[in-house]
């Protein structure tokens, strides 16, 4: 007799715990496996699963135990504001709290007027794609200096039917270099300082690209950048929003009033209570 979904995922579950490993990707990784829905995973639980399915499940529950490879490698994505978006080594995996960066922007846009919008440092291209589906009305440009992880985006965007256009650069650099000018600036940079590389998990700092996680200068040197280019690329009264670690709120926001002395700066909790956004109107 084969062995039900019930048994399966109860070895994995044990198995990730002892290994101290989270065991809800047992859950995840074995409706990835069924091919089945939330709903009908459980609807099914004291069904027999093929032996195949079992094998392969098992092999990538050792493989993530093993290496601290993320789940979201092993499917090839993660669901990000209910749209699947495909990730791989080259780009961030999408986070909760970036979704939070998206609603801000999206819940304080003048949605009747066209607006510019520009991503900064787009990755996978969540924010970029996700603005430019829920703002009909917006030009969404998303910039990136990784080119994996500009086909990455650009393959999102594909597969969403979302209009985005994307630029190959520095942070800001090519928007500058197209004469372009933004109503919007988003981003979510890298803001990790490098005496924080120990405390990070191995799944993140063997898996997830360098380049979007750690920055110079305590983890400001991302934002520093940004805001120093942001004269030459934004229109009168434009709106910023970064997405920050959870204790440089005062300090990106003190970058930003140096800059903009007339600018109003607010920083904004996550939905666990913690810093997680820099948030600013009238730039000018």
């Amino acid at each position: 007799m084969g062995q039900k979904q019930y048994e399966v995922l109860q070895w994995a579950s044990l198995f990730l715990e002892k290994n101290n490993r989270e065991t809800r990707v047992a859950e995840l990784l074995l409706q990835y496996h069924l091919g089945v829905s939330r709903t009908q995973f459980y609807v099914q639980m004291r069904d027999e699963i093929p032996a195949t399915i079992v094998e392969n499940f098992q092999s990538d529950i050792k493989k993530h135990v093993e290496t601290g490879v993320p789940i979201q490698h092993l499917m090839g994505y993660e669901m990000f504001y209910g749209r699947k978006f495909q990730v791989n080594p080259h780009v961030l995996i999408p986070r909760p709290e970036t979704e939070e960066l998206v609603l801000h922007v999206v819940n304080h846009v003048e949605k009747a007027n066209p607006i510019t919008i520009v991503d900064i440092g787009t990755g996978s291209g969540i924010i970029a794609i996700t603005l430019a589906l829920e703002l009909p009305n917006a030009s969404v440009y998303a910039i990136d200096i990784s080119p994996e992880a500009l086909a990455t985006a650009k393959e999102n965007a594909e597969n969403l039917n979302a209009d985005v256009t994307f630029l190959q650069g520095d942070f800001l650099e090519p928007f500058l270099e197209s004469n372009l000018k933004a109503d919007i600036v988003v981003s979510n940079p890298p803001y990790i300082s490098y005496a924080e590389k120990t405390e990070l998990s191995d799944t993140v700092i063997d898996h997830d690209p360098a380049l979007a996680l750690f920055a110079e200068d305590d983890g400001l040197a991302a934002y520093k950048r940004i805001i120093g280019q942001l004269p030459s690329t934004i229109n009168p009264g434009a709106q910023l929003a970064f997405e920050i670690g959870h204790q440089q709120g005062e300090a990106v926001s003190n970058i930003i009033k140096e800059n903009f002395p007339s600018s109003t700066v607010n920083v904004v909790k996550d939905i666990n209570g913690k810093d997680r956004i820099v948030s600013a109107m009238n730039l000018s």
